[in-house]
C-alpha cells in the first residue's frame, strides 16, 4: 500500500529514537537476520508480495508498479538473508497481453499454487488476476460484490494458497474492533469462510498459509515519525478451514524494520518453521528494500494451543 501523504513524515524517522517500550515476554519467534537490498535500476523497489521455495532460497516478489521478479537468496548459517541474486524486472501484463497501465497496476499480494499457477492481488481497482508464467497474459478472476465496496487504497491486499489451491484475501483497511472478512476463491467463487478479529491499529498486509497449514498473517501499524511496526499472527486451522486459536509470533518495536509488507512461510532441514518478509520502500530514497528473517520456536508436545 503507497503511503503518499505520511512519506514526509517518515524523513525524521532516522533522526528520532526508537521509543522504550515496557519488557517484553518471550516471544515465540525469534529474529536471526536482517538485509537490505540496493540495485540501481529504476524499476527497483516497491516490493508488496514474497514467495519462496520449499528451501527458502528461490524468491519471486511483485511490486506495487506492476512488475515482477525472481531470484535466489544466499543465507548464512543461522538462516538469516546474506545475499540476492536476481534477474530482470518484468512488467506484469493485463488480460489483453499489454502491460498494465499506470492506473491499473497497484499490484500488492502474491500467492503461487502448487501447480505454478501465480495469483496477484490489486489495490484501486480492487481484483485478483492469474498468470500461467510470471511472463504470461492475465486471465481475471471475477470480483466478489464486497470487494467493489472496500475503501480504493485498503481494499484486498494479503493474498495466501493452502495446500488444495484455494485462494484465501481479505482488506487492509477495516473499522478497530469490528472483524476483517476473509475471502476464499475455489471452484469457480468466492465466499465468505471466516472473519479475523481486529482489536487495534494493526492491519493486515501479507499471509501466508505454512508447511504446517496454519495461516500466517503479517499486519502492520503506522507510528507517525517512528516508522513502521510489524507484527506476524499464526492463525490454527481446523480441519473445517477455519481458525481453532491465534498466537502473536512476534511484535516489532516502532522502525526497527521498514515497511514490511511481503511474507513467505517455510520450513528449514531441521523441521524448524521460518518467517521471511520483504519491505515495500515506497520508491522513497529514506526507505529500504529489507529481507527480514525470524525463526519460529516448536510448541511444547501436549501444551494447549492457544484461544482465538
Amino acid at each position: 500500500m503507497r503511503r503518499r501523504p505520511v512519506v514526509a513524515l517518515i524523513l525524521a524517522v532516522a533522526l528520532l529514537p526508537v521509543p522504550a517500550g515496557r519488557a517484553k515476554r518471550a516471544e515465540p519467534a525469534v529474529h536471526v537476520g536482517s538485509y537490505v537490498w540496493h540495485r540501481p535500476d529504476r524499476a527497483f523497489g516497491g516490493f508488496s508480495g514474497l514467495e519462496l521455495s520449499a528451501d527458502g532460497l528461490e524468491f519471486v516478489s511483485q511490486s506495487d508498479r506492476g512488475s515482477i521478479v525472481e531470484g535466489r537468496l544466499s543465507r548464512n548459517q543461522a538462516g538469516a538473508v546474506v545475499g540476492v541474486s536476481a534477474g530482470q524486472i518484468t512488467p506484469l501484463r493485463a488480460p489483453d497481453g499489454t502491460v498494465l497501465r499506470p492506473t491499473r497496476r497497484d499490484a500488492e499480494g502474491l500467492a503461487i499454487t502448487p501447480s505454478g499457477k501465480v495469483f496477484i492481488s490489486f489495490e484501486g481497482i480492487q481484483r485478483v488476476l492469474e498468470y500461467d508464467r510470471v511472463d504470461a497474459r492475465a486471465r481475471a478472476l471475477p470480483r466478489d460484490p464486497a470487494f467493489l465496496r472496500m475503501a480504493p487504497n485498503g481494499s484486498i491486499e494479503a493474498l495466501a494458497v493452502d495446500r488444495d489451491g484455494a485462494l484465501y484475501t481479505l482488506p487492509e483497511v477495516g473499522p478497530i474492533g469490528r472483524p476483517i472478512p476473509v475471502y476464499r476463491y475455489a471452484g469457480g467463487r468466492w465466499t465468505q469462510p471466516f472473519s479475523i478479529a481486529r482489536p487495534d491499529a494493526f492491519r493486515p498486509v501479507g499471509a501466508d498459509f505454512g508447511p504446517d497449514g496454519n495461516l500466517y498473517l503479517l499486519e502492520r501499524r503506522f507510528a507517525g515519525l517512528f516508522g513502521f511496526a510489524n507484527r506476524v499472527l499464526r492463525l490454527d486451522i481446523g480441519a473445517d478451514g477455519r481458525p481453532t486459536g491465534a498466537e502473536v509470533l512476534f511484535q516489532s518495536a516502532p522502525g526497527q524494520f521498514d515497511n514490511l509488507e511481503g511474507l513467505a512461510v517455510w520450513k528449514d532441514a531441521q523441521g524448524r518453521i521460518r518467517l521471511t518478509m520483504i519491505s515495500d520502500d515506497n520508491f522513497f530514497f529514506l526507505q529500504r528494500t529489507e529481507f527480514v528473517d525470524y525463526l519460529v520456536a516448536p510448541r511444547a508436545p501436549g501444551l494447549p494451543r492457544p484461544p482465538s
